[in-house]
């Protein structure tokens, strides 16, 4: 009985997905090719609200309705409705932020929050006040660190599956067994929608899948993996949630140092360079799996381990991160600050 609700979330994203594949090209939310993407025709761009919908059905299956639990479902709602509106009429960067800060906000107003710091010294920082912004940057944080990974066929989708099933094993290590439950109901919703976003993808999840996946893994961390007051605790999530961190905090530095908006597209994110090595977008796909799925191990790892040999893995972890991606050029200063030339020509979006 207690599989149910993950095969209910996964067959309803999976009914819901063809039906909205039919429905999106009648509301216009079609995703056009350019210069940046990777796609040659248009696509359908409106998947999310089927993932969304396997959420919806496991979420009310097992009925979780009452404090932090309930703003988790009121401000995912409220993301993905604005990620909708932007998939069909489009939003201006401005307006999708403010719709996170809102998304987010609602979810502190229930409760949900990083309430303290810990540092290698196992002493404790409560932030008090500060509980609050410091959530709000984490949660829009992580969701645009999925959106702006959505650049590959079945990318952010498999990134946030893989995702939410260590947030899932970490938690219910630690006993957190409502956020366990839901953080597999929103993979089983992945996993109905993902046959149809692998490579060749048929339909795109849109912003109301990659803002809706990012806010739920943020606010699920949230809840879950920082109630303990050991250093590990603060870089479980992390460590989970790595490599879009890592993309977007680098294509931060680029597009400043190129002084070009920070929400502007560009072909620098890890994805593109992997494609620029003769990768296939399969390929590529796989292998940003594969260091998902080693990073996720790894904070499964972090979780159970003391202090000590926390931060040993840690530091190999880093270390081993940092080397791979200058073995691909993402850290030199060619790629963050010498391309300014192929970005002239690239379309604003």
């Amino acid at each position: 009985m207690k599989i149910l609700p993950f095969v209910f979330a996964g067959v309803v994203s999976f009914i819901l997905t063809p039906l909205i594949y039919r429905l999106a090209p009648r509301l216009g939310a079609m995703d056009k090719p350019d210069s940046r993407k990777v796609h040659h025709t248009m696509m359908p761009r409106l998947g999310g609200v089927a993932i969304y919908g396997g959420f919806l059905a496991a979420f009310c299956w097992l009925g979780y309705f009452q404090g932090a639990y309930l703003g988790l479902f009121l401000g995912g709602t409220f993301i993905m409705l604005v990620g909708a509106v932007d998939d069909i009429k489009g939003l201006s960067p401005c307006l999708k932020l403010a719709g996170q800060i809102v998304a987010a906000s609602i979810l502190v107003a229930f409760g949900a929050r990083v309430e303290f710091l810990t540092h290698p010294l196992d002493g404790v920082f409560i932030l008090g006040k500060l509980a609050i912004p410091v959530t709000i940057f984490w949660v829009v944080g992580i969701t645009n660190a999925l959106n702006l990974v959505d650049g590959l066929d079945g990318l952010a989708a498999g990134t946030s599956f893989i995702a939410a099933v260590t947030i899932a094993v970490v938690a219910w290590l630690h006993g957190e067994v409502a956020v366990a439950l839901l953080s597999l109901s929103l993979a089983a919703g992945i996993l109905g929608f993902l046959p149809f976003n692998f490579h060749p993808a048929k339909i795109f999840m849109g912003d109301s899948g990659s803002m809706f996946l990012g806010f739920n893994l943020a606010a699920l961390a949230v809840i879950g993996l920082t109630k303990s007051a050991t250093v590990i605790s603060l870089f479980v999530p992390v460590v989970t949630l790595g490599l879009p961190i890592m993309d977007t905090f680098l294509a931060i530095i680029r597009r400043y140092l190129n002084r070009r908006p920070i929400f502007a597209p560009d072909k620098g994110h890890l994805h593109h360079l992997l494609l620029a090595q003769g990768l296939t977008q399969r390929q590529a796909v796989l292998i940003i799996y594969l260091v998902n799925i080693c990073l996720g191990g790894s904070a499964i790892l972090l979780s159970v381990l003391t202090t000590a040999q926390g931060m040993l893995i840690l530091t190999g972890l880093t270390i081993l991160t940092l080397l791979g991606l200058d073995k691909l050029g993402f850290l030199s200063w060619k790629q963050l600050a010498g391309s300014k030339s192929r970005h002239k020509s690239m379309p604003m979006s």
